[in-house]
């Protein structure tokens, strides 16, 4: 197909089209494809939707973005006209209840995706006057759908990633349905879908059904099921009837998620209907990865939103890997961006610090090159795909694992010498137990790539804890603020070592987080930020959470619940809090 937008493409310095008046300057008298999202539009790497735009406009097809429509009524949603293939949706960056209510279910009054950090339209602050809507996927599928009756719906992102099986809904304190099932959408893409969406695009061209496309999920009644090589999770009745099986059916998607079976997992929903997930679509080759961060992104959000807080946050940072094989329960990005480590190339890397220095807004420092674990770029795997298990941090770093220290070390210095450049930081999450193994590499993000103080997530102290947040044990921390420490001594240097930790995730009592405060302070670590667990969908812990069982053992656990429960807690790492020159402490709740 030929791209009629190829005006566009050149320097990258037009948006995708955001308004009918900006589609028309185009020429276009409708778009093949319009994506929705619950997020301001900001055609920067960083958000999916502006990747996953680009990445089919890259392969030929007219996209419009429709960012945070109204959904009082379908009008919006007729902006551009009838789409010639599909609407595609998603709530945006985060899910859309993770958006608007805190791990207590009280409601956001700040939304970093929206103009100025306000998640309310101009007019009255109410529940339904906000940009985005609860469940926002669902409500923009209905909308979509009584526009136009036949075009196909398209559900992607985080949400629809996390919510593709029955699911606890933390808001409403209850299991759903899978999204697909209560949208009545036509098909589910999960994971980070660059090659499932093109291919969606190009058998809808060519008038071809979507069955069997990997990294999506489809709705089918019993006698419409002509898959082989199934696995039957538990349904919705059985979880009904005995909710330990809710933790059982999280355990199996993660397991079949990290072991690259093919096999279809299936599960009826309440009402008979039943959700086919096709095995996962293949990870991302370095060269792929390069190429799709190299798309001509504005890297600015569109006029139309103005300040958007999240842009401001990471629009000098630099994704430089993908997937993260730690595995942690609570953790959604193994079940959305996969077990698989992907990297970019330096070269790759270079050419957009490049073409970042060029903007007037970039003042000289990179605020971040990292991923979901920073210290992850360049790892490898031995024996590659042959691993079922991928679960190469627990309970320590796995033999097969191959590290690669000097790759990121050449990264960084190549980053700090190009032109424009002052200053290189890693603000994402690291690796302590990697670390240890890589002390050059520690060494040189203490001396040259630290924001202030160095920031690391142990979560809690306690072993009881790790185990069930599967993580490594306490020594792990003790043995690098050892290490670390004796760095900086050495350097000369005073930087603070500042940690991230959770407070009432499931198993963890009140015992539990005094030995932690006791720890603490024995270690002379200051706690700066910690959260409440959230019981976020798509989670072991959050399985955990709702069967009250160890993921192992399936033993019962305590579970605070309660806001009492969960206060009480609080309140014992919040006599630790010790806030930095100038700041609050943070504390999310």
């Amino acid at each position: 197909m030929k791209n009629s937008n190829a005006g566009q493409k050149t320097l990258g310095k037009e948006f995708l089209p955001a308004t009918q008046e900006e589609m028309k300057a185009l020429g276009w008298k409708r778009p093949d494809i319009v994506l929705v999202t619950g997020d301001a539009y900001i055609d920067h790497p960083s958000f999916g939707v502006a990747i996953i735009g680009r990445w089919l406009e890259a392969h030929g097809f007219k996209v419009a973005i429709l960012a945070q429509p109204k959904y009082q009524d379908e009008s919006d949603f007729k902006r551009f006209g009838k789409p010639r293939l599909f609407f595609g949706i998603s709530s945006g960056n985060l899910d859309s209840i993770v958006a608007n209510y805190t791990g207590n279910a009280r409601i956001r009054q700040k939304d970093a995706y929206s103009p100025d950090g306000d998640p309310y339209f101009p007019g009255p602050r109410t529940k339904t006057n906000r940009r985005r809507p609860d469940r926002a996927v669902i409500t923009y599928a209905n909308l979509a759908r009584r526009a136009y009756p036949d075009i196909p719906i398209v559900l992607g992102g985080i949400e629809a990633s996390l919510r593709r099986f029955i699911h606890y809904d933390y808001q409403q304190e209850k299991l759903r349905n899978s999204i697909l099932t209560d949208s009545k959408a036509d098909i589910l893409v999960f994971g980070m879908g660059e090659r499932t969406i093109v291919e969606i695009a190009r058998r809808l061209t060519n008038g071809q059904n979507l069955l069997g496309i990997p990294g999506t999920c489809t709705r089918h009644g019993k006698t419409s099921l002509q898959i082989q090589n199934l696995y039957y999770l538990p349904s919705w009745t059985q979880i009904q009837k005995d909710n330990s099986l809710f933790l059982d059916a999280e355990l199996k998607i993660d397991e079949f998620a990290r072991s690259g079976q093919d096999v279809a997992l299936v599960q009826e929903q309440k009402g008979g209907t039943f959700v086919v997930q096709n095995p996962p679509a293949k990870p991302l080759s370095t060269k792929e990865m390069d190429r799709i961060y190299g798309l001509p992104f504005t890297r600015i959000p569109h006029p139309n939103f103005g300040r958007v807080p999240a842009w401001e946050m990471i629009k000098d940072s630099i994704t430089v890997v993908r997937g993260c094989s730690g595995n942690c329960s609570f953790c959604a990005i193994a079940r959305h961006q996969g077990p698989v480590v992907t990297s970019r190339s330096i070269d790759s890397i270079l050419e957009e610090i490049d073409t970042l220095t060029k903007l007037p807004t970039f003042k000289g420092t990179i605020s971040d090159l990292g991923g979901p674990t920073a210290n992850l770029y360049g790892v490898s795997c031995k024996i590659s795909y042959k691993c079922k298990k991928k679960d190469c941090l627990f309970p320590a770093p796995c033999k097969n694992l191959a590290l690669n220290e000097e790759r990121f070390r050449q990264l960084l210095k190549a980053a700090k010498a190009r032109k424009g450049v002052k200053r290189v930081f890693v603000s994402s999450g690291l690796r302590m137990e990697l670390l240890l193994k890589t002390p050059a590499l520690l060494r040189d993000i203490l001396e040259s790539h630290t924001p202030g103080s160095l920031k690391i997530a142990p979560e809690h102290t306690e072993e009881e804890v790790l185990m069930l947040m599967h993580k490594p044990g306490a020594m792990v921390l003790n043995e690098f603020l050892k290490k670390a420490r004796a760095i900086l001594k050495n350097m000369g240097k005073k930087k603070e070592i500042t940690a991230y930790f959770m407070t009432s995730h499931p198993g963890c009592t009140l015992s539990h987080m005094q030995a932690m405060k006791n720890r603490l302070k024995k270690m002379h670590l200051p706690v700066r930020q910690f959260q409440d667990f959230t019981p976020t969908p798509g989670t072991i812990s959050t399985a955990m959470y709702v069967c009250g069982l160890d993921r192992y053992n399936k033993k019962p656990i305590f579970v605070p619940r309660k806001r009492g429960q969960r206060l009480a807690q609080r309140k014992i790492l919040e006599s630790l809090m010790k806030p930095s020159k100038g700041q609050r402490p943070d504390v999310q709740a």
